[in-house]
């Protein structure tokens, strides 16, 4: 391929996500799914793409977009409403994920014969709702807050247990231990690393920023903190992604956090404003949406069809798995979320996708353990595929809702 034809099919590939996305609001149709079947035309069909060529940079890709996402999900997060709803977005978490582990595992060892400690691995790979699809969507749902935010929520927390499962699974393979003390360790000690640091840089940043707001390139100045605090959460033992989305809470939070904590003292000038939020907000979000892009495609040139012969049993089943986990979820925790209406808990069952992180430790998982753990990818992106679909009936089912809203003159969900 020529240089000329690499920018093309660069532009090409920009221009159908722009597309793709423009298209969810329309058909339901998750841009994901778009341009992952790209990929597959471009790689495994017509072959122009050959993925062996980009091996190296897919995992990058990928978690340079989680990075984004959940930087760009902390800016827009009310830390109160946060806060209120965090225990229910917590035990949603919790259930739907070691539910799905559960399942999975067991579909695991029976249709692939695996080993128990194999077949917990691909659970924790499999099991966790991927904040990288969920968040876009529910930006375009027009959900009540309280139902946004606890979904939001169960989505960034499900990133997080999959990073600690995985972590957890691949250490004791080579250090030995305990899976549940390993958990447990990992979660606490990451949780407090990530919670000190996410903070500290937030409102440090808070007050860094608005005197650099008015000098050229300050978001990527900012884009360049973001990365600082996720390596440097990294180095620190913590939880990268987590302090990640602490950082973008606490930074677009601060102002107010210092106002109701200290009513009679005026704040300084020096605080972060509207126009630097709105700036900061949009700048990486076109980031996200550039980076993921490119990840979804990569994706897709990468799978192997010829797998898929071999795995359909495991991949029916373990489908099967995550939606009966998911509304054992949905049904367990119902008594933590506050005055939902069955809509939204049905809502909730569909809101399942598999997407970026999904992949990112798909890829950890085959350069730790070796070429025979190949077959994770297949069914990463087999499970991507499908709870994608799911998608689209939840956006169905919101429509429904809001057209029988309006014939029957009740308020939209939005206006609940």
């Amino acid at each position: 391929m020529n240089l000329a034809a690499f920018f093309g099919l660069l532009g090409g590939l920009l221009v159908l996500a722009f597309v793709a996305n423009l298209l969810v609001l329309r058909t339901g149709i998750p841009d994901a799914l778009v341009l992952m079947a790209t990929g597959v035309l471009l790689g495994p069909l017509l072959h122009v793409v050959d993925p062996s060529k980009f091996q190296g940079v897919t995992e990058g890709f990928g978690t340079l977009a989680l990075i984004l996402i959940l930087f760009e999900a902390g800016l827009e997060l009310d830390l109160w409403q946060t806060v209120r709803h965090f225990y229910g977005g917590l035990v949603l978490a919790i259930f739907s994920y070691a539910a799905s582990v559960l399942l999975i595992v067991l579909v695991a060892r029976e249709t692939l014969a695996l080993p128990l400690r194999s077949a917990l691995i691909v659970g924790a790979v499999l099991g966790g709702v991927s904040s990288s699809v969920t968040l876009p969507v529910l930006q375009h749902l027009g959900l009540r807050p309280k139902a946004r935010i606890t979904l939001l929520i169960e989505a960034s927390l499900a990133d997080i247990f999959s990073i600690l499962s995985v972590a957890a699974l691949l250490d004791i393979g080579t250090s030995g231990g305990s899976v549940i003390a390993g958990l447990l360790r990992g979660f606490y000690l990451e949780l407090g690393i990530s919670l000190a640091l996410g903070v500290a840089a937030g409102i440090g940043w808070s007050f860094l920023l608005p005197a650099l707001s008015d000098r050229r390139f300050w978001q990527v100045l900012s884009f360049g903190a973001v990365l600082l605090v996720y390596a440097g959460t990294a180095v620190a033992g913590g939880g990268p992604l987590l302090a990640v989305l602490i950082f973008g809470l606490t930074l677009t939070n601060a102002p107010e956090a210092r106002k109701r904590l200290t009513p009679a003292t005026p704040l300084p000038t020096n605080t972060i404003g509207a126009e630097p939020h709105v700036a900061l907000l949009a700048f990486h979000a076109e980031l996200s949406f550039l980076v993921r892009t490119f990840f979804f495609v990569l994706v897709g040139v990468a799978v192997s069809f010829s797998a898929f012969s071999r795995q359909w049993v495991a991949v029916a089943w373990i489908f099967a798995a995550i939606l009966a986990a998911r509304g054992i979820a949905v049904y367990a925790s119902r008594l933590a979320w506050r005055n939902m209406h069955p809509w939204e808990r049905e809502l909730a069952f569909w809101l399942l996708p598999r997407g970026l992180i999904t992949v990112v430790l798909a890829l950890e998982v085959v350069r730790v353990l070796g070429g025979g753990w190949n077959f994770l990818l297949d069914l990463a992106f087999a499970a991507i595929v499908l709870t994608n679909l799911c998608l689209m009936i939840a956006t169905v089912r919101v429509r429904a809702h809001t057209q029988i809203a309006e014939i029957t003159s009740v308020a939209p969900p939005e206006a609940l």
